[in-house]
């Protein structure tokens, strides 16, 4: 990268946390600022849970907290799954909860160590993509441990014309397998996009005001208003792309536990 050039994708780089590669057996087994990242949120997380784990008589704030993202997921759990969902729950809550403190922390504008900064794991393709598999092998996992074959009706809509069933079947079997796929996507895009505009506008922030004159100047005020923006919309995202990420998650589940 050239001498005055922002690289809007230079932000999602994944590299040792200190700067040399360690290689075992021919694999690179270097600490990365992805998996320093991975750890802090599972700390985090961790350290929230923990909240509940009290059982005082007149609760603190940490304990309401940590009780009120219990029922929040619980009551998410027996909506979209309703009987038998609540075995699920603890991994509903580990998945929701893990993509929201990764999302959060990916767009905190902080140095933690000299040319350290916040990483969003969820950026990248390849955590979206576990978590997406993971979920869908659950999912299949449960539909044929309680269902065996019969799990395969789920292809069939009930009260669909039996004229219809060969267009009717392949429709239903590819909008099944793109389950996952769907869910890796949606995430990924959504963290990585907000990243990139908040890169390119703060590029053109220090471009509009490094230049100088009246049309620099007003470049660059309007683009950190839209800093601004975006990042509350950002803020959104995170917690909307977390939800509906859990919320899919729990209607898979649905079908695998009730078919239709």
């Amino acid at each position: 990268m050239s001498a005055g050039k922002i690289d809007p994708m230079e932000q999602f780089m994944v590299e040792p946390v200190l700067g040399r590669h360690l290689n075992l057996f021919g694999y690179d087994v270097s600490f990365t600022n992805s998996a320093l990242f991975m750890v802090v949120v599972f700390v985090l997380l961790a350290l929230f849970i923990s909240g509940g784990l009290k059982r005082q008589l007149v609760p603190g704030r940490w304990q309401v907290a940590a009780e009120d993202a219990v029922s929040f997921i619980d009551n998410m759990v027996s909506v979209n799954i309703g009987s038998g969902g609540k075995k699920f729950a603890p991994y509903i809550f580990s998945l929701f909860y893990f993509i929201l403190f990764a999302n959060l922390i990916g767009v905190m504008p902080l140095a933690i160590l000299p040319g350290l900064h916040t990483f969003a794991v969820t950026s990248h393709i390849t955590v979206t993509a576990i978590l997406a598999f993971l979920s869908f092998a659950i999912v299949l996992a449960v539909g044929f441990w309680k269902h065996g074959l019969k799990f395969f009706t789920l292809f069939v809509p009930h009260g669909a014309p039996a004229w219809l069933m060969p267009v009717i079947i392949p429709v239903e079997f590819v909008s099944f397998m793109v389950r996952p796929f769907s869910l890796a996507l949606r995430l990924f895009v959504a963290m990585t996009a907000g990243h990139i505009l908040l890169e390119v506008f703060g590029s053109f922030v220090v471009q509009g005001f490094t230049a100088g004159g009246g049309l620099g100047s007003v470049v660059g005020v309007l683009s950190f208003i839209m800093i601004v923006g975006v990042s509350a919309l950002e803020l959104l995202v995170c917690a909307i792309q977390a939800y509906v990420f859990a919320l899919l998650t729990s209607l898979y589940l649905h079908d695998a536990v009730h078919l239709h």
